[in-house]
């Protein structure tokens, strides 16, 4: 009976032990066949795709898009590890909500860490916002950039009530308070033509700081339209014309470090890698499955216009 309770004692200790040494092997070993204990010189990697918007509203068949406290947490993580040199943000976004591009501008230029941004498909409005203030940016050939302006859209929603059977009555103090949720008035109009100016300047001349380009000249490219990344380049909105290594070859560059260990951030929590939905998303859904998907359109809708965007 000893003997075989020292035997069951062993057993454990040898699995203990096993999972122990593997657990440490884990946290040491990485497939780019180095040891953080070692503290290799790194490049992080934190991909930003999808729309930009202030949090995770996102809709039922939209992404997980872009927050400013998703770059923030990411740019963290990058910032408190030290064996991280330098930073790629690879965006792929068609832009989104003003106040969180510049949330997220604001987050990048504080970051004292060179950060290289590496554009995908498309990185226009917002997405070119928020990449103005990196140290450098590397295009593809054929990536859309630039479409500097501002734009907000108004939806008449009239004939979308009355097929859900939705009345309103309005009871406001303030004379423009109503102002989205009816036709506008010539008045409201230069209203907020003059908001969209001012938003528009300020796009305007977080891009000249950021390229080192004068204001006058950005004006001249600010007229909304796509640039290619050859195009982008002459224009000097990028740096460079080149792929994914071309980036990161350039971020260890400007780190001053040589064969540097690539460090890619997952974009999405585990839960929502496996099932492929955001929690918004599935809020969504069950929202589309008690009350119907003209319902959720219409929240959609309401929440979206008319939030001026970049």
């Amino acid at each position: 009976m000893k003997k075989k309770t020292k035997i069951i004692i062993g057993i454990i200790i040898a699995v203990a032990v096993f999972f122990y040494l593997a657990t440490i092997g884990v946290l040491l070993f990485t497939v780019d066949g180095g040891f953080k204990g070692l503290k290799k010189d790194k490049v992080a990697v934190i991909s930003l795709s999808g729309s930009i918007a202030d949090s995770g509203g996102e809709g039922l068949m939209t992404s997980a898009g872009i927050t400013p406290d998703f770059v923030r947490a990411q740019l963290n993580r990058a910032k408190s590890d030290s064996s991280v040199k330098a930073i790629v943000l690879r965006v792929d976004s068609p832009g989104g909500s003003v106040g969180a591009s510049q949330e997220i501008a604001q987050e990048i230029k504080e970051t004292e860490k060179p950060i290289v941004v590496f554009m995908g498909d498309m990185a226009a409005s917002g997405g070119y916002y928020i990449s103005a203030p990196a140290d450098k940016i590397v295009a593809k050939k054929g990536t859309l950039t630039g479409s500097i302006g501002v734009i907000s859209q108004f939806m008449d929603l009239s004939g979308l009530y009355e097929k859900l059977g939705i009345k309103t009555e309005t009871i406001k103090s303030g004379e423009h308070k109503d102002m989205f949720s009816r036709e506008l008035t010539e008045e409201e109009r230069e209203l907020w033509q003059s908001v969209s100016d001012e938003l528009y300047g300020q796009f305007i001349k977080e891009v000249a700081e950021g390229r080192n380009l004068d204001v006058e000249e950005v004006k001249k490219l600010a007229t909304g339209e796509l640039f290619s990344g050859t195009q982008a380049k002459k224009l000097g909105l990028v740096d460079e014309l080149g792929g994914y290594q071309d980036a990161i070859d350039l971020a260890a560059e400007l780190a001053g470090i040589e064969e540097p260990v690539v460090e890619e951030y997952p974009a999405r929590t585990f839960f929502e890698s496996v099932f492929s939905f955001t929690g918004s998303e599935i809020r969504s859904l069950i929202k589309a499955k008690f009350f119907g998907s003209d319902y959720v359109m219409l929240e959609s809708l309401k929440e979206s216009f008319p939030v001026p965007r970049y």
